[in-house]
């Protein structure tokens, strides 16, 4: 029987595809990586019998970097990021996905598709027909890879998709290639000159990465650019004229200045006297229209965002990846997509039924069902996915939170597209004030329509409707001039900024929300009440400098032609290799004449920011000159020796303090001690070391825990205790630095005991060692604060089989709040498998000679 072979782009994806194409009748088993279950059933494919297998990616299989050489920002000039050589890594090395993917179709016939019916989505389908192509029979002929496209976790969407089977289109995925390729080149040539040239100069910049992107930038520009314009603007005063007159009924109406405001105070005045010289206001006139507030288009991913962000207060990265989740649990149809209009053959009333028994809209759905569904309004095609829907009823209690007011705002809006529109009457009644005229305006409801689910757009109920007669005189109860004074426009919205980046091509509806997180999180904008986005002293300083060198580094339109080019190449209408040979070359030339101008943004930054030497406090000495280095607190943390102008970069996220005033014993530097805090990571460092590795198998940013130095007390061969069984090729080793709270700590994961509150000293017995093969402990006290048995003072044992030691330690993960293994109820697993570590040569000094760089 012949075997096919399906991939989808989730593990919980694949598990819903499955149960709906094997109707509910698939066994599942683990895959050889763990991540990635496989489900499998029999069923028919192109008539005949076929055992199928659904399994799936992670995403992207792999990823565009530089080869490992050209990845040094230290002995790589950044110019050559723009012609050096770029391999394909894979996205997740430790998932394996390209060996489980290889594994699972060897030897079957046929390859189907299911991933993302999008240009990203296309172009994991060649990663991953390139992962399997030599495992499967016959994989070159064409009939044998299949694609499958479906907007919506629905039996009827996917067993549709299995009848139109087509194939994967190579364009577009080339289009993706092509952006990756283009953003990679261009952001890490510019952003690693500009971060490491301001950094090296400035200490109070408090940004880890100086980050420049081809869509990124100009993002950041329409910010700084309304930033621009709050600060140039100039208030001006001006005056309205107010007056209140009483009904018929007694009530007290506030009429609205026909004129509207004066900017001239004694133009004003005078008004306001002739004014007060009148009695009575006469009724000239009265209108009255109906009008309609129209009901919604269809929802695409644009909307989505701005609604999430200017109604629920969810950032639009946020919002996306929650409506990916629903979508992937089957609630709502496929969130990324252009289009606002319904196709014909869309079943409005049969995706309307299945939410009519919801106690939340249930009553105004049968409303609308009774009356009728109204034809929703032409919007957009384009011709990529449906719009946004519901798909299942769910309920309050099925998801959290912001799931639920994301997925409760889908289908109102849903419903309100095939709802009525809100009609309503508007009145406006004239008034002749002496030589003025004035208006009162109300609006009466006529018909809620779609405003009856989306209260949100209702019409406002404080409006005060007022009988008024044609030639109807009424008293003037008061007449004032009231001061005002011009504002500013605000900052920017999420939703303002979203539309903005839309019209201009900035990015696409999967990547918009993207370029906004990234803004935010490299400390170019903040996010302020309103979710207004108000630029930071950095963010603003990087964009007039970008205009003082170069405006089409900031400018919209250079990505809006880069991105016409990439849909040129999605279409088959552009040669991939000449799109890529002509941008890389123009943004080649326009970072040489960046480079050569820096000046010219380096002297905004001499006004905004401190320079390193003024900056950060007194630490630790330097092994070269004996002074004192400074510590730069600011992101990135780093240390900075103002007379040798030499800057040390730290580990990040965590506190940094000297310890106990110990030098490193290979170049003298003072030890400094990392730490994330009581329930955290920690560990010593030289700072020298960490950015200098002394050994050839010692990695760059290495701590303590990690130096291959075979004497030196704070070294991984001293403190080392026994490999961690719970990642790959990490060692649990004593930090020396952390008493008296005292910890060992996985230098390779997050793995953390917390052990011997209170020991006056811990050291490893290095020439001892337990049958299970982990080092042996010294543990001392002092008399009047032992926690040992028998009220001992000292003790030697092994960590995980020593029963006495049971109730002084607890594991952790660093990062949990909690701890996740508790040390009486799971030390017997620790026994392990004799797994010690690893031993230092037998002639440590002889030896010590080869490790050096």
């Amino acid at each position: 029987m012949k075997t096919a072979l399906m991939v989808a782009e989730k593990p919980s994806l694949a598990a819903s595809l499955a149960n709906i194409l094997s109707n509910g009748r698939s066994n599942s088993r683990k895959s050889m990586n763990s991540a990635c279950p496989v489900h499998e059933w029999s069923g028919t494919l192109f008539g005949e019998p076929v055992i199928f297998k659904m399994t799936s990616v992670c995403g992207h299989v792999m990823t565009l970097d530089f080869n490992s050489k050209f990845n040094n920002w230290d002995k790589v000039d950044p110019e050559e990021l723009f012609s050096c050589p770029t391999e394909k890594k894979e996205a997740s090395p430790k998932l394996r996905i390209p060996a489980m993917l290889a594994c699972e179709a060897r030897g079957v016939d046929f390859l189907i598709l299911w991933l993302d019916c999008d240009k990203e989505g296309e172009n994991i389908c060649f990663e991953v027909i390139d992962a399997v192509k030599s495992s499967m029979k016959r994989s070159g002929e064409v009939n044998r890879i299949w694609r499958a496209k479906f907007s919506a976790i629905t039996a009827k969407d996917i067993k549709g998709a299995m009848e139109r089977l087509d194939f994967p289109n190579r364009n577009e995925a080339m289009s993706v290639d092509a952006r990756q390729e283009l953003d990679l080149r261009i952001g890490c040539s510019f952003t690693r000159f500009q971060t490491k040239y301001f950094q090296g100069k400035y200490g109070d910049l408090d940004s880890s990465l100086i980050s420049y992107g081809p869509c990124q930038t100009p993002t950041l520009g329409f910010c700084v650019q309304r930033h621009d314009e709050i600060r140039r603007f100039k208030p001006e005063p001006y005056w309205v004229i107010q007056v209140t007159i009483q009904s018929k009924d007694g009530q007290d109406v506030v009429l609205n200045w026909e004129k509207g405001r004066c900017f001239e105070r004694d133009a004003s005045n005078s008004l306001l006297q002739a004014l007060k010289k009148q009695q009575i206001a006469t009724v000239v006139s009265i209108t009255q229209q109906e009008k309609s507030k129209q009901r919604p288009l269809a929802l695409n991913s644009v909307e989505l965002m701005r609604a999430a962000s200017t109604g629920l207060g969810m950032g639009p990265h946020h919002a996306m990846q929650l409506a990916e989740r629903l979508y992937t649990q089957g609630y709502i149809s496929y969130p990324r997509t252009e289009t606002s209009h319904y196709s014909d053959n869309f079943e409005l009333l049969g995706a309307l039924r299945t939410l009519q028994k919801s106690n939340e809209w249930g009553q105004e759905i049968r409303q609308v069902l009774n009356n009728g569904l109204t034809r929703p309004r032409n919007g957009k095609d384009c011709g990529d996915h449906p719009p946004i829907t519901p798909t299942m009823l769910a309920s309050r209690n099925e998801l959290d939170g912001d799931s639920w007011k994301l997925y409760d705002f889908i289908v109102r809006h849903f419903v309100a597209t095939i709802s009525k529109d809100c009609k309503y009457y508007s009145k406006t009644v004239t008034f002749k004030i002496g030589s003025e005229m004035f208006t009162y305006n109300w609006r009466t409801l006529i018909d809620a329509g779609f405003t009856a689910i989306t209260p949100w757009k209702a019409l406002p109920k404080n409006e005060l409707a007022v009988n008024f007669e044609r030639d109807e005189k009424l008293n003037i109860k008061d007449a004032r001039l009231t001061d005002h004074m011009t504002s500013p426009p605000g900052y920017l919205t999420e939703s303002e900024l979203i539309s903005m980046m839309e019209k201009h091509g900035i990015g696409t509806d999967a990547s918009i929300p993207v370029h906004i997180n990234n803004i935010s999180q490299r400390n170019y904008v903040t996010v302020a009440a309103g979710r207004r986005l108000v630029p930071t002293n950095l963010g603003i300083v990087l964009v007039h400098g970008y205009q003082k060198i170069d405006k089409q580094l900031v400018e919209p339109t250079m990505r809006s032609t880069i991105e016409d080019q990439l849909n040129l190449i999605a279409k088959g209408e552009a040669n991939y290799d000449r799109v890529l040979r002509q941008t890389i070359e123009a943004f080649r030339q326009k970072y040489l004449y960046f480079v050569k101008s820096i000046e010219a943004m380096d002297s905004l930054f001499e006004v905004s920011f401190t320079t390193l030497a003024a900056t950060g406090k007194a630490l630790s000495r330097c092994g070269k000159c004996r002074r004192y280095m400074k510590l730069i607190i600011a992101k990135p943390s780093r240390l900075h020796c103002s007379h040798c102008d030499e800057t040390y970069n730290l580990p990040q996220n965590g506190n940094i303090r000297i310890y106990k005033e110990l030098k490193c014993p290979l170049d003298d530097f003072e030890l400094v001690t990392w730490s994330t805090g009581n329930k955290g990571r920690s560990y010593p460092l030289c700072p020298y070391c960490y950015n200098q590795p002394a050994f050839r198998d010692m990695k760059k940013h290495s701590g303590c825990n990690l130096c291959l130095h075979p004497t030196c007390p704070q070294g991984f061969y001293v403190n080392g205790i026994a490999s961690c069984l719970q990642c790959d090729n990490g060692v649990l080793v004593l930090d020396p630095s952390s008493g008296p709270k005292w910890k060992v700590g996985c230098n390779k994961c997050d793995v953390i005991f917390h052990l011997f509150e209170d020991a006056h000293k811990i050291t490893v017995e290095e020439s001892k060692e337990c049958d299970c093969g982990a080092q042996l402990l010294k543990i001392e006290y002092k008399e009047e604060r032992t926690r040992l048995p028998r009220d001992l003072i000292e003790m030697t044992g092994c960590l995980f089989c020593c029963e006495e030691f049971g109730y002084l330690v607890e594991k952790f993960r660093a990062q949990a709040s909690k701890p996740v293994f508790n040390s009486r109820q799971g030390r017997g697993k620790a026994k392990h498998k004799g797994k010690g570590k690893p031993k230092p040569p037998k002639d440590k000094m002889a030896q010590l000679a080869s490790y050096f760089v």
